[in-house]
């Protein structure tokens, strides 16, 4: 299991030759596979054309190189319509939001984790409201170029390392985890002054179930704080947040009110 970081860099060494063909630039995810199909090439020769090596070719990826049999492996991806689409997809996961797909947000992609032998994404490892947690490839719908959609309930199946991601079941389930721990945990340690935290809980019907107010409590403390690069409107098409808006508890609420559409197009656009 390698981290994308591990492997972009890396020279490219041909074995038959003895020879470094360049270094590797980049990884093209293949999002209807969930995996990495090819590694693009940067050398300083090669401006015009994009070349690339195809994963199956790879013959390992250790610690200082990437092997591969022989230059012959290296293909120009102008010439393969397929490879070219789907580095035009420029799916690249790392800062990537993460949101289910009912359009809670849970977090943002810190790195992704991929199988060395096969090219598979195994997972993700998450920022959710300042922790990182792990999550497994088998719980991702959706590779997107910004945003990672995950099932319903991604949050029950959070892994405490990035180790369990080759294997997630050697993690106990954490369906059964007590969820008022949960937010215990997102929220931070009480102080002189009122979290502006508190004040979510307060306008959360307390009738609502623990699971949903732990997942909007996430997504407060994840766009708490954070500049609106555009007008967010509501459903009506009138503006609820400016453009340049500091984002605080109210102004997250007013987009969760209106719903997914307008969450989505918030988070989209705050940074």
């Amino acid at each position: 299991m390698k981290k994308s970081v591990e492997i972009v860099g890396l020279p490219i060494i041909s074995i038959i030759d003895g020879i470094e063909i360049g270094k590797v630039k980049s990884l093209v995810i293949n999002p209807e596979k969930g995996s990495v199909d090819f590694l693009t090439i940067e050398h300083e020769d090669w401006q015009v054309s994009v070349k690339a090596i195809p994963f199956k070719r790879v013959v390992g990826i250790g610690e200082y190189a990437v092997t591969i049999e022989s230059d012959s492996s290296v293909i120009d991806l102008n010439e393969i319509p397929i490879a070219n689409s789907l580095v035009n997809k420029k799916i690249k996961i790392t800062n990537s939001k993460v949101m289910t797909r009912k359009g809670h947000l849970l977090g943002e992609v810190l790195e992704y984790y991929v199988d060395d032998e096969t090219g598979n994404l195994l997972g993700t490892l998450l920022n959710v409201s300042g922790s990182e947690v792990a999550l497994a490839s088998e719980s991702v719908l959706t590779y997107g170029k910004d945003i990672i959609i995950v099932e319903e309930e991604a949050s029950t199946k959070f892994l405490d390392s990035v180790d369990y991601l080759e294997n997630p079941k050697q993690q106990e389930s954490t369906q059964d985890t007590d969820h008022d721990e949960i937010i215990e945990e997102i929220l931070p340690a009480s102080t002189q002054e009122q979290s502006p935290f508190d004040a979510i809980n307060a306008s959360i019907d307390k009738h609502e179930e623990s699971e949903a107010k732990a997942l909007r409590l996430k997504q407060v403390d994840l766009l708490y704080g954070k500049v609106v690069k555009k007008d967010i409107l509501d459903n009506n098409g009138n503006v609820i947040i400016p453009a340049g808006t500091h984002l605080s508890v109210d102004d997250i609420m007013k987009a969760q009110d209106q719903g997914p559409s307008v969450f989505v197009e918030l988070s989209m656009n705050a940074e």
